[in-house]
């Protein structure tokens, strides 16, 4: 059998992302051999970086910004007391600044103690990637609000060597994008706890984010595709509100007078799409600003968290 026979044989997974360098997860656990799926990706969002604050991020990074105070030049400023990542695209950020310092000073600039808090999996599988000394903590909490509780026990036990510099406790820089929760911020700095035990946290928006004008074009023609090839069922794996909208658009379940979904016809000879959420803040928008309710929500946001969802679903 040809590989392109094989893969007609599989049911196609729409991954509505960007793929993750240098390695997507996603990819990997979908497109296994042995698997019966066939993921590609259908980037949603269009992301750009602002690149006064890489350049800033940057300066921060060479100036010693991050180095605890007992391997910091005096006259460094000492700025943060370590990293917080909820988002691939700030890790990609900040690995453009760090892959191309020297290995030995990168470990001097980015030392081992230093805590990189990542709120899931995927950040901390890009984080590892750069090869850096520093502990990569919180993957297994999954959401903002379970790292928030992390960091507050994590950050306020570490040496005062490490998070007081100049009878000051250093904040931790928080990379993110223009669209965000703030339940981290809020909740590292919220006025309920003793003034000792608060963190603050410096939000920097490193990259910006549109939807990009090709998904409309690009969805439709995936769609288009695998109707052609007489493929009878496929999956759509959603990872924000973003571009839900256009989704639901180009599959024709969306009523054009109201904007709701509108069920599709019961053709049972023809594609039929099944689709899946990383998670709840997803799958709330789409019930609450469509009416629609996805097939399957994934119990943890992660690649295994969204195939047990879809393999754990019944048919009609």
């Amino acid at each position: 059998m040809s590989e392109q026979s094989a893969n007609d044989d599989k049911i196609p997974v729409l991954l509505l992302k960007t793929r993750s360098n240098p390695t997507d997860h996603y990819e990997d656990l979908f497109g296994q051999a042995e698997s019966i799926y066939q993921p590609s990706f259908l980037p949603v969002l269009e992301h750009r970086f602002r690149e006064d604050v890489v350049s800033w991020l940057q300066s921060i990074v060479l100036n010693y910004g991050f180095a605890s105070c007992d391997n910091k030049p005096d006259s460094a400023p000492s700025r943060f007391g370590g990293l917080i990542f909820t988002s691939q695209r700030a890790v990609e950020a900040f690995a453009s600044v760090v892959e191309p310092i020297e290995p030995q000073t990168r470990d001097t600039l980015l030392p081992s103690n230093l805590p990189l808090y990542c709120v899931g999996p995927a950040t901390a599988r890009g984080i590892r990637s750069l090869g850096l000394r520093c502990q990569v903590l919180g993957e297994e909490t999954g959401n903002g609000e379970a790292l928030a509780a992390f960091m507050l026990d994590h950050y306020n036990r570490l040496p005062e060597t490490q998070t007081v510099f100049k009878g000051r406790k250093l904040p931790l820089l928080f990379l993110v994008g223009e669209q965000r929760r703030d339940i981290i911020p809020k909740t590292l700095q919220s006025p309920v706890l003793d003034e000792s035990k608060q963190i603050g946290v410096d939000e920097r928006v490193v990259y910006e984010t549109g939807e990009m004008e090709s998904f409309h074009f690009d969805f439709s023609k995936s769609i288009k595709q695998n109707k052609l090839r007489g493929v009878v069922k496929q999956w759509i794996i959603v990872f924000s509100p973003q571009g839900c909208g256009a989704m639901l658009r180009c599959l024709g379940w969306l009523d054009g007078s109201t904007g709701r979904y509108l069920p599709p016809a019961k053709d049972r000879q023809g594609l039929r799409s099944y689709i899946a959420t990383i998670g709840p803040t997803t799958r709330n928008y789409l019930v609450g600003e469509f009416g629609f309710e996805p097939h399957v929500s994934a119990d943890k946001p992660s690649a295994e968290g969204v195939m047990a969802a879809i393999q754990a679903y019944q048919y009609c």
